[in-house]
C-alpha cells in the first residue's frame, strides 16, 4: 500500500524514537528526506545521517542527539500537509516558539531553515516545525 504522507511518517518515526531514546532510526529514503535531515543537521538537533543502499530502495539512517539524557527535539511536527499546503513569502515565514524553534522549508534554492530562508530572501512551502 502507497504511503500517502512519506514526510509525515519520517516525522513520526523520528519522534518515537527520540521517546523511545534509541540511538538511531531508519527511515526509506528519498531526496527530500535526506535534505531535511541534512537542514536537521545544520541548525544542531541530530548529530548526523547516512543513506544505507538497500535491495530495492535506499535506507536514510538518523542519529539522534542527547544533552544530559534529554533530547534535543522536544517536538516536531508537520505543516504543510497533502490536504493543505502551507506556502510563505520570506517576509511572512512565521516563528517557532519565538525563534527557539525551526521551520524546514521547500524553496526554489532547496531545503532550509527559516533562518537561512530568511537571510536569502527566499520563500516557499513550510515543511515541518521543530523545537
Amino acid at each position: 500500500m502507497a504511503m500517502s504522507d512519506p514526510i509525515a511518517d519520517m516525522l513520526t518515526r523520528v519522534r518515537n524514537a527520540f521517546r523511545a531514546r534509541h540511538e538511531e532510526v531508519d527511515v526509506p529514503a528519498s531526496g527530500l528526506k535526506v535534505n531535511i535531515a541534512k537542514a536537521l543537521e545544520t541548525e544542531g538537533y541530530i548529530t548526523g545521517y547516512e543513506v544505507l543502499p538497500g535491495q530495492k530502495q535506499d535506507t536514510l539512517r538518523i542519529r539522534l542527539k542527547y544533552q544530559k539524557d534529554k533530547s534535543v527535539i522536544e517536538g516536531i511536527e508537520r505543516v504543510s500537509k497533502p490536504s493543505r499546503r502551507v506556502y510563505v513569502s520570506h517576509k511572512d515565514i512565521p516563528q517557532v516558539l519565538s525563534g527557539l524553534g525551526v521551520n524546514i522549508l521547500s524553496t526554489p534554492k532547496g531545503v532550509m531553515s527559516d533562518r537561512l530562508a530568511r537571510q536569502n530572501k527566499v520563500g516557499g512551502e513550510i515543511l515541518c516545525a521543530v523545537w
